[in-house]
């Protein structure tokens, strides 16, 4: 073994909980190991990442990671925190949401090595489709009690709760099924530990109930905390929605920009729980930017490490330079190179007005680029006294007011940026 699994996610605050046991489990050779992903979407959120980064500790200490898509279960709903259960996904939906979401895991896990821990992705659906109602409950409810079910704190609190319609027995059987899922991989695979969030743990502990009394063996549990941020909000939500790690849904820019945001007390957290930093260099970072928290070391190197791992290298330079673009001192060449998506991305919430190409093709002169056709200013007068003053710029360069804006200015064939001194930025779109 490499490293022991239970030691590094306890300094790096990833354990909530761990069934007394696990620790000399894991030490005592290769173990597998899995976590459930909902596939209701063909792409991973920052959400699932605290899970995917535990299998790639895992994998790193020597053991086998196994990713189990939640296709039976991203059925029927799982009453944990929510109160809606889950629309129906198609065989072919969830086999094109799989086969998206194994390649991003693959950015992560070693799927395709020939050694012992090379990781594994199953889908529950594959065994629970053919599992008649009948069977089910013969074979796997007998087993676990009513009384047992109910003592869980997902049921207790979903029934308890003022807002709550009640519980469905769909909803209420979701934990049978969870449980099972773990009893067919210790059968199947032979897996001993399932790990989650910390509001998984009644789900995780029926499948080790099923284990000692249908596997007659023992299965383990291990939880993490759940994400949250000092200030209250939402982790891994924004006012757009979810931070997701595909680039066509959240762009590599936006992504950086999420975590280049994040707060003193967050980074300090986040720096050990979303990257592969060692505790020596995450306690210098963080005592370095201790010392200097104005430079904002820790956030920068949390979103370097995060968004390389993600998306790579190239993307994070690309994500770095963008940012120059809006906050720093960057050039007209440094505009050209911006693509459309990530130009929009950084100047999303800018002022803008659309003029006419015909009006470019013809040759903009600055008083109608800044008053007389956008209202950027209020009057031509105040255009002029502007350009006399020398605080307004084409694309980064300062310009007079003889100058015309031409074809020849347009970013993407569309925009044009004028700035009115450091901190009025606004934009011409040409259609």
């Amino acid at each position: 073994m490499n490293k022991n699994f239970v030691e590094e996610l306890s300094w790096r605050g990833m354990i909530h909980d761990v069934m007394p046991g696990t620790e000399e489990h894991l030490l005592e050779g290769l173990r597998s190991a899995y976590v459930g992903i909902d596939p209701t979407a063909d792409s991973l959120h920052i959400g699932h990442l605290v899970g995917v980064m535990m299998l790639k500790h895992f994998q790193e200490a020597g053991h086998r990671p196994v990713a189990l898509v939640g296709g039976a279960t991203g059925m029927i709903g799982d009453p944990s925190g929510k109160s809606n259960e889950r629309n129906l996904l198609t065989e072919a939906t969830l086999l094109h949401n799989q086969n998206a979401l194994k390649a991003q895991l693959s950015k992560f896990l070693d799927f395709e090595s020939d050694a012992d821990n090379a990781a594994i992705l199953v889908n529950n659906y594959d065994w629970m489709k053919n599992f008649s109602f009948l069977e089910f409950i013969r074979d796997v409810g007998k087993h676990i009690t009513v009384n047992y079910m109910m003592s869980k704190d997902s049921v207790k609190k979903r029934l308890s709760s003022d807002a709550s319609e009640g519980m469905s027995f769909t909803e209420f059987t979701y934990q049978l099924v969870q449980g099972y899922d773990f009893l067919h991989l210790y059968r199947e695979l032979d897996c001993t530990l399932q790990m989650g969030g910390s509001d998984q743990w009644g789900n995780i502990t029926t499948g080790t109930e099923l284990i000692r009394r249908i596997g007659d063996g023992k299965g383990y549990a291990l939880t993490c905390p759940l994400i949250t941020k000092a200030d209250g909000t939402k982790f891994g939500k924004t006012e757009s929605g979810n931070i997701w790690l595909d680039p066509e849904r959240t762009s590599p820019y936006k992504f950086y920009q999420y975590w280049l945001n994040t707060s003193d007390e967050d980074a300090e957290r986040f720096i050990k729980i979303f990257t592969f930093l060692s505790k020596k260099e995450i306690e210098e970072l963080v005592s370095q930017h201790k010392e200097a928290p104005h430079l904002r070391q820790l956030q920068r190197k949390l979103a370097e490490e995060i968004t390389t791992m993600v998306h790579s290298r190239e993307e994070y330079d690309n994500a770095v330079k963008a940012s120059e673009v809006l906050f720093g001192k960057s050039t007209a060449q440094d505009l050209k190179n911006l693509n459309e998506a990530t130009f929009l991305d950084v100047f999303e919430g800018v002022p803008q007005a659309t003029v006419a190409r015909e009006d470019v093709e013809a040759g903009l002169d600055m008083i109608a680029a800044l008053s007389a056709k956008t209202d950027f200013l209020k009057s031509n007068g105040e255009a002029r006294r502007a350009l006399k003053e020398n605080s307004i710029s084409v694309n980064k360069e300062k310009v007079s007011e003889d100058y015309t804006i031409t074809k020849d200015d347009l970013l993407n064939n569309k925009y044009v940026i004028i700035n009115k001194g450091k901190r009025n930025t606004y934009i011409i779109r040409v259609e």
